[in-house]
């Protein structure tokens, strides 16, 4: 059988190139697998580290989590109730008694700021640590020019590990219930090759919000359930009928390399090539990936301890994936704006959304700890912006009131990666509307995220032109190590 060959690229490359094809991974999952130049990669005897940015999309109030304003007035401080964590002087909200008797391990800032009211420009700015909006800035939908995000620039400085690519995006895209898709989330300026790996669990669903299936909801009906949402592993199963040794066989069909050939004409090394097709095909044998991608099947302890739903499920997902080697991994609690609590937002907050990210987010700071991994995984938390100071009824179909967004102030959690427990940086003003002191700025917390997984203050990411762009644009948080 003849086999239409690339220029600089060898017979068994192509062949393989054709079998990836052929098993379903896309040029999505080989890019993610690329190796970067030896210039901008951490040496190979470095320690690894490794951060989990668990990201709230839609905006978590800070008056209803982690800056309480007890002695405000009613209209301010809402109806939940401030709770003793096992940090003196420290007080959450009553709704999240499982990080309360685990303070000793985590910090808050309490005065991030940025001066955006509008989803998809929080985003922007949150997921990108950068304050100013990109030249050609779009709402509804992502631009090349858009600043990288802080899981793409992370994972173009480190190479792959144990066949997984250094940044991986789970359980879904940040897509609004209209299909709109969030942009501050891609490789933007740095090139769609570039982007980090996303792991779709998730399928889109634009009529339900929260932790499916246990904490299902809509935001203004209340409880509601969805029997085809379901959280689904990506499958590394082979399919039906092919044995191992039937794959190699299969790669020679000449009709799947020619799919392909397009896509090696875009590549000018075959050897670097070559590594995107071979880390590739080893997503399908290797059982370290596999076991990392497994959770639904995990022990019933550990699904217990996480919870059974999306949210237990992802943060699992991704504490395997940093044992594995991950260098990033964001993880999104919540199908887009989960947490915008217009209204009704007590109950839900109640009920749907604080009760699964307390559980889960306190099983993952616990089991990193027990496995002697928490020193070298930092956790960070946040959303798009707070939430209003006063509480309103917003819109009328909501039968209860609940708070608007607010970029002025929130509070961003911190765990691991050096930082100590039981902190509280910076302050909001009495009612929780501005910071008060030692405000801090979304580019710091981009920064503690770089420094904590070793990236030099003086590194910079490359463009196609070999342009060099800053890493950093501000100075890691201070008061946290």
């Amino acid at each position: 059988m003849s086999v239409v060959r690339h220029p600089e690229i060898s017979r068994r490359t192509s062949i393989q190139a054709g079998g990836v094809s052929l098993l379903g991974l896309g040029m999505n999952h080989l890019d993610g697998l690329r190796a970067a130049d030896a210039d901008s990669r951490m040496p190979a005897e470095s320690q690894h580290r490794s951060v989990i940015y668990i990201f709230l999309s839609g905006g978590l109030g800070q008056h209803d989590s982690f800056d309480m304003k007890p002695d405000a007035p009613d209209n301010i401080r809402g109806e939940f109730q401030p709770v003793s964590t096992q940090t003196p002087g420290l007080q959450i909200c009553e709704h999240m008694p499982e990080l309360a008797k685990c303070s000793q391990q985590w910090s808050i800032v309490r005065s991030l700021t940025h001066p955006y009211n509008e989803h998809s420009q929080g985003h922007m700015v949150m997921l990108s640590g950068r304050t100013p909006m990109p030249p050609t800035f779009n709402a509804s939908k992502p631009r090349p020019e858009d600043w990288p995000s802080i899981a793409a620039i992370s994972g173009d400085h480190f190479p792959a590990t144990n066949n997984l690519p250094p940044a991986v995006v789970l359980p879904e895209r940040l897509i609004h219930r209209t299909g709109r898709v969030l942009p501050g989330q891609f490789a933007g300026q740095m090139g769609q090759r570039r982007d980090p790996w996303f792991v779709d669990a998730s399928p889109f669903n634009g009529t339900t919000y929260g932790a499916f299936p246990e904490y299902e909801f809509h935001h203004a009906r209340g409880a509601e359930h969805v029997a085809s949402l379901k959280f689904q592993a990506p499958s590394l199963e082979l399919p039906e009928g092919f044995t191992h040794p039937r794959i190699a066989r299969r790669f020679q069909l000449m009709t799947e390399v020619e799919r392909q050939r397009q896509e090696l004409d875009r590549y000018a090394s075959t050897q670097q090539f070559d590594r995107f097709r071979q880390g590739a095909i080893s997503l399908l044998t290797d059982q370290k990936v596999r076991h990392a991608f497994d959770v639904v099947k995990a022990d019933d302890r550990i699904q217990d301890r996480y919870g059974r739903n999306s949210f237990g499920w992802s943060l699992l997902m991704a504490r395997r994936l940093v044992e594995a080697g991950v260098s990033m991994v964001q993880v999104n609690l919540g199908n887009n704006e989960s947490w915008d609590t217009h209204g009704n937002a007590f109950p839900n907050l109640k009920d749907k959304l604080l009760p699964p990210m307390d559980r889960s987010v306190a099983a993952l700071l616990d089991d990193l700890s027990e496995s002697g991994m928490l020193d070298s995984t930092l956790v960070v938390m946040a959303g798009e912006f707070g939430r209003t100071p006063k509480v309103s009824g917003l819109p009328t179909h909501y039968k209860k009131p609940g708070r608007d967004h607010w970029g002025a102030v929130q509070t961003v959690f911190f765990a691991g990666g050096g930082v100590q427990g039981g902190r509280v940086i910076g302050s909001s003003d009495k009612i929780g509307g501005y910071p008060a002191a030692d405000p801090q700025k979304p580019e710091n917390m981009a920064a503690t995220i770089y420094e904590s997984l070793g990236i030099p203050r003086t590194a910079a990411w490359k463009d196609d032109l070999n342009r060099p762009y800053h890493i950093y644009h501000g100075e890691p948080i201070s008061g946290l190590t």
